[in-house]
């Protein structure tokens, strides 16, 4: 991902960014052709390793052993010149995202298996639900078990970029700012959110 030195995301804030926009797209190349699955994907404890799973008949799963690229993005929105001190200028996007590069290995395990299905479950189910992946029937949860193909992908190597208008001016970076707290998206707000936060870090 082409990063310039000012938009470079900290290292300690990829695996939190992860965390926060979990569902990612899985890039990886099959028989010369890119394919691409969008799905969750979870950061491990160790932070060494994601995890997920493809669904059986996806020709992806034959990703073994193979490098993966996974892409998590995060708040995007457009910026208009009109924002600016002057409109002498030209339209940008700013947004948020991460990229990270791995091996692609199946999980054998049934144990491990379960384990990361249970940790899906109880990472995206609210606290005052009332679900359990114990509760489904076991026969029922076997065939759907059976559907799948769970992986963990070894990172090798991760990046982030957070492009927030941080190569202008602190007067015209408030500027965007406050028409992004005019508009009623929830993008053009993360952004505008996210855009504070940067320049009380350069402050």
């Amino acid at each position: 991902m082409y990063i310039p030195e000012q938009f470079l995301m900290e290292n300690d804030s990829i695996f939190q960014f992860v965390k926060e926009n979990p569902f990612a797209i899985l890039v990886s190349e099959m028989d010369g052709t890119l394919s691409g699955t969008h799905l969750p994907l979870l950061v491990s404890k160790d932070q060494k390793f994601l995890i997920g799973h493809f669904a059986k008949p996806n020709s992806q799963n034959n990703s073994k052993n193979k490098e993966v690229l996974c892409i998590f993005s995060g708040p995007h929105c457009y910026i208009s010149p009109s924002w600016y001190e002057t409109n002498r200028s030209v339209p940008t996007w700013n947004y948020t995202a991460v990229h990270i590069k791995g091996i692609l290995t199946y999980m054998e395990d049934p144990i491990e298996i379960q384990n990361s299905l249970e940790l899906l479950v109880k990472t995206f189910e609210t606290e005052s639900s009332s679900y359990q992946l114990s509760d489904v029937d076991p026969n029922y949860l076997n065939g759907l078990q059976n559907g799948i193909v769970p992986f963990r992908i070894q990172i090798t190597h991760c990046e982030g970029k957070a492009k927030l208008s941080q190569n202008h001016s602190i007067e015209r970076r408030k500027l965007v700012i406050q028409n992004l707290e005019r508009m009623s998206g929830e993008n053009e707000k993360a952004i505008a959110n996210l855009m504070k936060q940067s320049l009380d870090q350069n402050s």
